[in-house]
């Protein structure tokens, strides 16, 4: 049984919306560490985004806990413990302690990914061994039912990411190198069936990792991590992806592997892995981006995973290389800008894989 942990990863409003729980004055930002499948946890201060560790984090999760999905209503959380090939559901209590429900979901392969549509009816779980998606209703009380056979992919996921309004999938992966460009599948989904686009899968640079979809589901962007680019890709109505003209663009930094979108739309983050910062880009109204004249941002580590909180004031940066730490640091919704507020450590045995917070 987890005490002390609520991590509320809200999707209702859109992928990069976050919704007040009415539960605390205080935030949390929770960090899931495979290695020694902990979670850690901190109570941030909504007004300057500083961060304190909860007592007793961090705490037991399951066997390599490797991401997080919260239920839009606030009452549930699931985890993705890839030591173990199943799936952990949390009750929320009132006061933002954790319950785990037992017995675990089982699934088939390793489950690297969590993604749930925004009414909050189905969870998509990503796995390796055999590469595959698997979807699960989600009944009144949280409980996972599987919806059919898990959909083979033909290859490891590599990121996942699901549209605002929760009618299209996108999985991004190899092909037949990774020394070829990659690609994203797509889907349609209904009731839980996958169903794949016509034109799928796409192309997109190799080793192609993270994704980010603007808050209207406009426009997709993909972080290439092997050959440092970013592909930008408008979403059409039946789910396919059109590449816009200057896509993809080049980066100065190494190792792009995760991209967020700010709550605005206004802003793509992007955690350059290789180079040890956060590159930051403005979001015009036709999807193209173009670096800020003072990005990149960040100090020490290696950024894997990126959060941000409901107000849209802060960001939140997780290091897997390098000093393991959660960094802190203010945005400026009117320019871009990211401000260090603070390095908070997670411990020496490996860096966070997933962050989430709550208000």
């Amino acid at each position: 049984m987890l005490k002390k942990a609520a991590a509320m990863l809200l999707v209702c409003a859109g992928m990069a919306t976050w919704l007040s729980c009415g539960k605390t004055s205080n935030g949390y930002v929770y960090a899931t560490i495979p290695e020694p499948s902990q979670i850690v946890i901190y109570r941030e201060d909504p007004a300057s985004g500083v961060l304190t560790a909860l007592p007793g984090s961090p705490f037991a999760g399951g066997p390599g806990v490797i991401a997080i999905a919260v239920h839009p209503s606030k009452q549930f959380l699931y985890t993705a413990n890839s030591g173990q090939s199943d799936i952990s559901l949390y009750d929320i209590a009132s006061d933002g302690t954790l319950d785990e429900v037992t017995p675990r979901t089982s699934v088939v392969g390793t489950p690297l990914f969590l993604v749930m549509d925004t009414t909050g009816a189905y969870l998509y779980v990503g796995c390796d061994g055999p590469s595959s998606v698997t979807a699960f209703s989600i009944a009144s009380g949280g409980a996972l039912t599987q919806v059919g056979e898990p959909y083979q992919i033909g290859t490891a996921p590599l990121g996942m990411a699901i549209t605002p309004g929760g009618g299209f999938l996108y999985i991004t992966g190899t092909s037949s190198s990774p020394a070829q460009p990659g690609i994203v599948q797509a889907f349609s989904l209904s009731a839980g069936t996958l169903t794949p686009v016509a034109g799928s899968p796409f192309t997109t640079g190799r080793t192609p990792e993270g994704m980010a979809i603007t808050p209207d589901g406009s426009f997709l962007y993909i972080a290439n991590f092997g050959d440092n680019t970013i592909s930008e890709f408008q979403i059409g109505t039946t789910g396919a992806l059109s590449g816009l003209p200057e896509s993809p663009v080049g980066e100065t930094y190494l190792g792009p592997t995760f991209l967020l979108v700010d709550n605005t739309g206004s802003y793509l983050y992007v955690a350059n892995k290789g180079s040890g910062n956060v590159a930051a880009y403005s979001i015009s109204s036709g999807g193209t981006i173009q670096v800020l004249p003072n990005s990149p941002f960040g100090n020490g580590g290696n950024p894997g995973v990126l959060a941000i909180d409901p107000s849209g004031n802060f960001l939140f940066t997780g290091t897997q290389g390098g000093s393991l730490w959660v960094q802190s640091f203010t945005l400026s919704t009117s320019t871009g800008t990211l401000v260090e507020v603070g390095n908070y450590p997670v411990g020496t045995n490996g860096g966070p894989t997933s962050l989430a917070v709550v208000h």
